[in-house]
């Protein structure tokens, strides 16, 4: 149930920074939760490649290349799902890091009271 609840979370912060962000755009609800989903398994299963891959990059700009790989992987998803859109690299770099700043808002509602 909290799986459900943080991908349905994840695919309204799309929809908002699709609604926000003039280069981002995405067709529907329906689409918003695909992103959701394809964003969440390029995570599990690419980016760690790509994380192995670029460590030298990574070690010299201070962890900051991590960034453009998140960026990459929006470009990917963007690449892979039609409906939607996102203008260049920038834009993916800067819905990346939004996108990752709704979810830590909306994911700390979910969390449960250990006290």
């Amino acid at each position: 149930m909290k799986l459900i609840l943080r991908i349905l979370l994840s695919a309204l912060a799309v929809i908002i920074l699709a609604n926000v962000l003039p280069n981002v755009s995405v067709d529907g609800y329906l689409t918003a939760i695909i992103v959701t989903v394809v964003l969440s398994i390029l995570n599990l299963l690419v980016k760690p490649i790509l994380v192995i891959l670029t460590l030298p990059v990574t070690v010299i700009t201070f962890g900051l290349f991590l960034l453009i790989i998140n960026a990459l992987m929006i470009l990917l998803a963007d690449n892979l799902i039609d409906g939607f859109a996102v203008g260049n690299i920038w834009w993916a770099l800067i819905f990346s890091l939004l996108l990752s700043f709704l979810q830590s808002i909306f994911f700390s509602l979910l969390k449960e009271d250990k006290s």
